[in-house]
């Protein structure tokens, strides 16, 4: 079975079907053009990202549905595909291609599912958590941004830091607490994080969340 997709499966109804879609959906994001520096090793940042996500999903919904497991693992599946710098810099520029982004995950995770038998209920199922639908009021949609945030903070956040002005960051990271659970920020207060983004964390939580930047989000 491939990696990360090894424990907590009694509610996966056929094991070789299940290896088979994450095989796929590994290898589609295995063509990334974007690299990722892991253990001193450049790897395909998509692939990374969807392993890492699957990481995470077992830390914190060990007993998480099949559906579940798959949307987690194909939440950006092929994402450079469709750049964020062919859309205008703009408010409505970055909610069209977030929504367009939503389309393509889904519609290329169903293609993938299609293909190793999943049926059409099972299909539907990833394709709303993928668009993150009922995001607040769906346990498990809630439970995919939740990982989702967590991994934006504990792998992408200094970086991301980095590369900003400090007002910019707190803003994304008010935004990334007020997305959150109280489940997935208290697994965010457990990590391991540099001083420096703990420091912005305060600043984020003391700001409230804030405007929507138009350009630029986790």
């Amino acid at each position: 079975m491939p990696r990360c997709a090894e424990s907590g499966l009694s509610d996966v109804q056929d094991h070789a079907r299940f290896a088979a879609a994450i095989e796929r959906i590994d290898a589609a994001n295995a063509r990334d053009p974007n690299r990722t520096v892991v253990d001193a090793v450049e790897v395909p940042h998509e692939l990374h990202y969807a392993r890492r996500m699957t990481e995470w999903l077992g830390r914190l919904e060990p007993e998480a549905s099949e559906a579940l497991r798959l949307a987690v693992r194909c939440q950006h599946l092929e994402r450079w595909a469709i750049p964020r710098s062919e859309y205008p810099m703009t408010r409505a520029g970055y909610h069209r291609w977030r929504t367009e982004l939503g389309a393509f995950h889904a519609r290329r995770a169903a293609e993938i599912l299609r293909e190793v038998g999943y049926d059409e209920a099972t299909v539907a199922r990833v394709q709303a958590l993928v668009r993150k639908e009922r995001l607040k009021t769906d346990a498990e949609t809630q439970t995919l941004e939740d990982v989702a945030c967590l991994v934006f903070l504990e792998d992408e956040a200094a970086e991301f830091a980095g590369r900003h002005e400090e007002a910019k960051v707190v803003r994304i990271l008010a935004r990334t607490w007020g997305k959150m659970s109280d489940r997935g920020r208290a697994a965010a207060m457990g990590l391991e994080l540099p001083g420096r983004v703990r420091e912005l964390i305060a600043k984020a939580l003391e700001s409230g969340p804030g405007p929507r930047d138009a350009r630029e989000g986790p």
